[in-house]
């Protein structure tokens, strides 16, 4: 059993000039090897905390929020990018923030739609060995150590969410998003799932989960997998005009809040 240490050291190799070189190192490895300190414990306690207000604090006035998941390594020339990037664009009509996790990928595409059409655009970064690294078509930018800490500010600001094409990631925060709605932890929003042959046996494992009774049938019907821009906007747009009104928040100068 590998624990991952709450360290993150800096220090990277001069010489090393290779094309997949890290942008930051790995964690150091900690073996099991009984409890930490209760200082080493309480650090860690309180570098949390401080990543929670740093979130808060960057992204309090940001507006109500769409949340754009999907892979990092998708290009340009993908058409996952290019529908990721137009449903920015949707976004932004609608008069939403388009949020995403600040990286490559479907992250930059949905992120560049908005931006390129006058629509506000923030994104949660994460620190990581490879692959992330912040787009430029971001308004606002937090960078978080831990994912936990990351995935808590994707969901709470956000009235939406689309799920694009992804990976190991994509599906932690499709699946934990999907979790927190089933179980009432936070409000019913919905949940596009975006692209019907990428997720198609995805969607036939979870109908199986439903035939064995470990989810239940009207589970089924908190996702709505589609191919369409049109309809997943819509679908969007019918649920928050039904139940939301948006009331701007008051900036309170003794807090020194600011955009």
């Amino acid at each position: 059993m590998i624990k991952l240490s709450g360290n993150l050291h800096f220090t990277m190799k001069a010489a090393t000039k290779e094309s997949n070189a890290p942008i930051v190192p790995p964690k150091e490895h900690i073996y099991l090897d009984g409890p930490k300190s209760r200082g080493y414990e309480l650090h860690f306690a309180w570098r949390v905390f401080w990543q929670f207000i740093k979130g808060f604090r960057t992204l309090h006035f940001v507006g109500p929020c769409i949340t754009v998941f999907g892979s990092a390594r998708f290009k340009e020339d993908n058409i996952y990018y290019q529908q990721a990037r137009s449903l920015g664009k949707r976004i932004a009509e609608l008069g939403f923030t388009t949020m995403t996790g600040g990286g490559p990928g479907i992250m930059e595409a949905a992120n560049r739609g908005a931006f390129e059409n006058d629509g506000m655009s923030v994104g949660c970064n994460i620190q990581l060995p490879f692959e992330q690294k912040a787009n430029p078509y971001v308004h606002k930018s937090v960078t978080f150590e831990h994912f936990f800490v990351r995935k808590t500010m994707l969901t709470k600001y956000s009235y939406a969410f689309i799920i694009m094409p992804g990976g190991f990631g994509t599906m932690d925060e499709f699946f934990e998003t999907l979790t927190l709605v089933q179980t009432k932890t936070i409000t019913g929003f919905p949940i596009v799932l975006f692209g019907k042959d990428y997720y198609k046996e995805l969607m036939e494992a979870i109908e199986d989960m439903a035939k064995q009774g470990t989810i239940t049938t009207e589970d089924m019907s908190l996702v709505l997998m589609t191919d369409s821009e049109d309809e997943a906007i819509n679908h969007i747009r019918s649920y928050i005009t039904t139940n939301y009104k948006i009331i701007p928040r008051k900036r309170l100068w003794w807090l020194f809040e600011r955009r």
